[in-house]
């Protein structure tokens, strides 16, 4: 019998759809992050392919701020890199932007996302329709507390290692 209300329990904990889910190892643990296409289709094709090319592996967290968010996915390190693929245009939804909220950062051109992202530590009620909701995070929110903050972090978090769920080992 416990072991019918143990396994839905870890079922959600790894997401429903292999190919919509993203694990992101940090240093402290890996973080279990729900994809959504239904809101941001072209965004979450986007982190899928440059995270099944190993894009993110190694990159920095260049900017984290206790208490709102923790930034990634610029190369250079600076926030202003991305990767070798265009642009992509923005993708707003009503969808809030809560602790553990996956969206997508850019410039002050509302069409200028591209491998840039950030983690809400909590809700964040001015992105609202601002920024493009493409994820959030179902486990290891814990180790998204764990980042150091900073802007930049002297001593910068990276992430080991970041695969969609239906490729990683």
């Amino acid at each position: 019998m416990a072991s019918l209300v143990f396994l839905p329990a870890i079922a959600g904990a790894q997401g429903n759809d292999p190919d919509n889910t993203l694990y992101l190892d940090l240093k402290d643990g890996r973080v279990v992050i729900q994809l959504r296409p239904d809101l941001a289709p072209n965004h979450v094709e986007r982190i899928k392919k440059l995270a099944s090319e190993g894009f993110y592996d190694g990159i920095i967290f260049h900017r984290v701020i206790d208490g709102f968010m923790a930034q990634t996915g610029d190369p250079t390190g600076t926030g202003r890199g991305g990767s070798n693929e265009p642009d992509l245009g923005e993708e707003f939804s009503k969808e809030p932007f809560r602790r553990g909220t996956l969206g997508m950062a850019r410039s002050s051109d509302p069409n200028s996302a591209n491998s840039q992202f950030f983690i809400m530590f909590a809700d964040g009620d001015w992105l609202n329709g601002q920024y493009t909701v493409f994820g959030e995070v179902i486990d290891g929110m814990q180790f998204i507390d764990n980042i150091t903050p900073g802007e930049p972090p002297a001593n910068p978090d990276k992430i080991v290692k970041m695969r969609v769920a239906k490729d990683a080992q």
